[in-house]
C-alpha cells in the first residue's frame, strides 16, 4: 500500500490486518517507560488510531473523534494514539491514552510501519476499531497523511460495533 504526504512516496512495510481479524494483544510502553498493552480479546470496545506525526490538524481531529466516542459505561470505546518512538509527545488529550511502540511489535503485527523517505519507521496514519471479541471491525488507513479520517463512518461503525456483540461468542 503507497502513502502519500506532500511531494513523498512510501509504502507500507508489510499488509495491514483487515476486518474480521482477530486483533494481537501487543506490547507497548508509556511516555514514562512502564509496560502496557493494547488490542486482543479484552470484553472492551477499542478504538486505536497511529500517526507518524503529531501537529495542529491532528491535534484537532483527534478531539473531535475523542468527543463522538459514547461516555456511557455499557457502550465506553477506550482510545488509543499510538506514535513509533519517545520523539512524539502525548497531546495530553481527556480520554485518550497515548501509548509508544517502543519494542515495534505494534508495528510488525498490524503492518501499518512506513518504509520511504521522509517517514520511514514511523507508522502510518490509521484508525482500527476493535469489537468486544477482539475482532478488527473496521479501519481507515488515509492514502495522503494530511487527509482526515471518515467521522461519519467511524461513528456509524461504533454504533454498529456496540450493538452486534452479544457476549455469546460468534453474532
Amino acid at each position: 500500500m503507497q502513502v502519500h504526504i506532500n511531494t513523498s512516496t512510501m509504502r507500507l512495510e508489510d499488509i495491514p490486518l483487515d476486518i474480521g481479524y482477530a486483533s494481537e494483544e501487543v506490547g507497548l510502553t508509556r511516555e514514562n517507560g512502564k509496560a502496557t498493552s493494547v488490542a486482543g480479546q479484552n470484553g472492551e470496545t477499542q478504538l486505536i488510531i497511529s500517526t507518524p506525526f503529531i501537529d495542529d490538524p491532528l491535534l484537532l481531529e483527534l478531539k473531535e473523534i475523542v468527543d463522538m466516542i459514547p461516555k456511557e459505561s455499557e457502550y465506553a470505546v477506550k482510545v488509543t494514539l499510538i506514535v513509533a518512538n519517545a520523539g512524539h509527545k502525548d497531546p495530553n488529550i481527556d480520554g485518550l491514552d497515548f501509548l509508544i511502540d517502543s519494542q515495534g511489535e505494534f508495528g510488525d503485527w498490524y503492518g501499518l510501519r512506513l518504509v520511504g523517505k521522509p517517514l520511514d519507521g514511523e507508522l502510518t496514519k490509521a484508525l482500527m476499531l476493535i469489537s468486544k471479541d477482539g475482532a478488527i471491525f473496521h479501519d481507515d488507513y488515509p492514502e495522503n497523511l494530511q487527509d482526515s479520517f471518515n467521522h461519519e463512518t467511524l461513528y456509524r461503525k461504533i454504533v454498529a460495533a456496540q450493538i452486534c456483540y452479544t457476549g455469546k461468542g460468534c453474532h
